[in-house]
């Protein structure tokens, strides 16, 4: 009996312990079996249950599983890569037991495509009103997977611009990052400006902005700039100190002395008794001066604001031979201006509103770039102009222009360049030799040059001679007797070419060929230092000739056996020089 019993617990023993092994034979599923995917892509989870080793295997490349093998329980990951295109796209990982069973179980997964977009990081964008050349810039970030491009509107185009960038679209639909570099102006007024841009597919992207799902837009807000009280002493001050932190002048302590501006070095305020001094301008710069300073870009917008100023000096700019500057439109508004330096800055150009300070007697551009004289300068712009220097507009020194290939070097190369097929220069600008006192064609009264400087510049060919020119006459005996016997009869057969001029200097230029008789006997030659300041010239020119005229004097006496007067006059000049040496000579013995 106890037998029996023993094989009944036996096989029910074993019954139960074939039943147990089968539920786990049969325990190999998953915990999930579908999932929808955005088209960035990403990383999705799966509970594998079994007893035995498993593989897992993906039917689309788009889709990595990891582990891609296993045995028993284990968590896979489900990496989706970032969608190509804008068509919604299906896979399916299948697990499949290593049991020779051939069961499996799947997963599919379906990832949504990309739609068109233009997005930015951040879509609004505040600046100040100022900051230094280098430092007026932002990048925007721009999230796309279409080829645009910027709209900047026609009323904000003249203070925001974009640089060059390019848009890589070697991943399909798959949105890419581009940075984009805005750069901006100077706010000059005391009022907050706004700028909206857009971005655009290109007409060749097969994309319109229809198609777009998203598709941001760009807000510039710029801050108010500072008031400056125009036509005031305070507003005069702010603006001084406006234009030397705009231009970084070293040499100026006006903010940092504490000194009242009537005290400010390189400044003269008006005072009675100054000639042209009305009520209205007592305390205000007449005079400033800005010396030795780093600047990228025209006058700073300041600079209108002294609109008292009948003298302004801007002179010693860094690295000026580097530079292709324009005056910019701002000392354009200062139509009282007298005098102006604008000397080593870089400059190449003049603002077309130049033409606006008609009341310069005195104008200073040397030691800048220019290649051309501009045509600008002239006695119909300026009718009062009496003084023009434009010395050393060389931006290095190029000793043989026949043996040379650089271009752009300034020095007024392209008034007299040479034409190698017709072997001759072109003509030197003459309209300034006939820059003299009468009417210009605006009937309005002309001064006329008193002293011309084009000192070490790159002129070349021959001064001209106006021997063939019907338009410029002779001395004549009107001339003679209305100059209370200074001037010879000699002159009668010399071509009257601006004998009001003082001064006029044209040494170390690449000039060749004869002094023209109107210069070898000018009336005020004795006067110009011509040795030293005329005569002289260095180098070659483009031809390969040497450089220097070829009927200089030896000395001035041909020329004061006619200026008999002149003559006397130095001998007497000469004898009290002597005079004056010997009687100190013997006081001190």
């Amino acid at each position: 009996m106890k037998i029996r019993n023993y094989i009944a617990l036996s096989v029910l023993a074993a019954a139960a312990l074939s039943g147990c092994t089968n539920d786990e034979n049969n325990s190999f599923g998953i915990d999930n079996k579908t999932f929808t995917v955005e088209a960035v892509g990403g990383t999705e989870r799966i509970r594998v249950s079994s007893n035995d080793s498993w593989v897992a295997s993906a039917s689309v490349p788009w889709i990595t599983v990891s582990p891609a093998n296993g045995k028993g329980s284990k968590e896979c990951r489900l990496i989706i890569d970032s969608a190509l295109t804008n068509q919604v796209r299906s896979g399916v990982v299948r697990i499949t037991k290593s049991d020779n069973s051939a069961e499996y179980q799947e997963v599919k997964i379906e990832q949504k495509g990309f739609d068109y977009a233009i997005t930015l990081d951040e879509p609004e964008i505040s600046i100040e009103n100022y900051a230094s050349l280098d430092e007026r810039h932002f990048d925007v970030r721009v999230k796309t997977n279409v080829d645009f491009e910027v709209k900047i509107p026609d009323e904000v185009a003249n203070w925001v611009k974009t640089d060059r960038f390019d848009v890589n679209l070697d991943r399909g639909l798959r949105p890419r990052e581009v940075t984009v570099r805005f750069t901006w102006g100077i706010n000059s007024v005391p009022m907050e400006r706004t700028a909206e841009i857009t971005f655009v597919p290109t007409s060749d992207s097969g994309v319109t902005s229809d198609m777009l799902a998203q598709n941001d837009n760009l807000t510039i807000r710029q801050n108010a700039a500072e008031e400056i009280k125009r036509g005031t002493r305070e507003g005069d001050s702010v603006a001084l100190l406006s234009i030397a932190r705009s231009l970084a002048v070293w040499a100026t302590n006006w903010e940092s002395s504490g000194e009242k501006m009537d005290n400010w070095s390189g400044v003269t305020l008006w005072e009675e008794g100054m000639d042209g001094y009305v009520d209205s301008l007592k305390g205000r710069v007449k005079y400033a001066r800005f010396f030795m300073f780093s600047t990228k870009e025209g006058l700073p917008f300041e600079v209108q604001y002294l609109t008292g100023a009948e003298e302004l000096q801007f002179y010693s700019n860094v690295n000026t031979f580097q530079l292709n500057l324009d005056t910019g439109e701002y000392i354009c508004k200062l139509e009282h201006l007298k005098r102006l330096t604008i000397g080593a800055y870089g400059l190449t150009s003049l603002h077309e509103d130049f033409t606006n300070l008609k009341e310069l007697e005195y104008l200073d551009l040397g030691s800048n770039n220019f290649e051309k004289i501009p045509e600008i300068i002239n006695p119909d712009n300026f009718p009062k102009l009496h003084v023009l220097k434009m010395a050393n507009n060389q931006r290095r020194l190029i000793y043989d222009l026949s043996n040379d290939i650089s271009t752009n070097f300034g020095g007024f190369y392209q008034e007299t360049a040479y034409d190698p097929n017709t072997k001759e220069f072109g003509d030197f600008p003459s309209r300034l030799l006939r820059w003299e006192p009468g009417t210009n064609k605006k009937g309005e009264a002309v001064t006329g040059l008193d002293t011309l400087i084009l000192s070490v510049n790159y002129l070349q060919g021959e001064i001209p001679s106006f021997e063939d020119d019907s338009s410029v006459g002779y001395y004549t005996e009107a001339d003679i007797a209305n100059s209370a016997d200074t001037l010879p009869r000699r002159l009668l057969t010399v071509k009257r070419v601006m004998p009001q001029l003082k001064m006029f200097a044209l040494n170390f230029n690449r000039l060749t060929g004869k002094l023209p008789d109107w210069i070898l006997w000018h009336p005020a030659l004795d006067w110009w230092d011509p040795y030293t300041l005329f005569f002289s010239q260095e180098g070659k020119d483009e031809a390969g000739n040497l450089a220097g005229f070829s009927n200089v004097p030896s000395n001035m006496n041909y020329y004061y056996q006619e200026y008999t007067k002149k003559y006397l006059a130095n001998m007497e000049d000469d004898s009290a020089s002597s005079d004056s040496s010997d009687s100190s000579d013997s006081s001190t013995r």
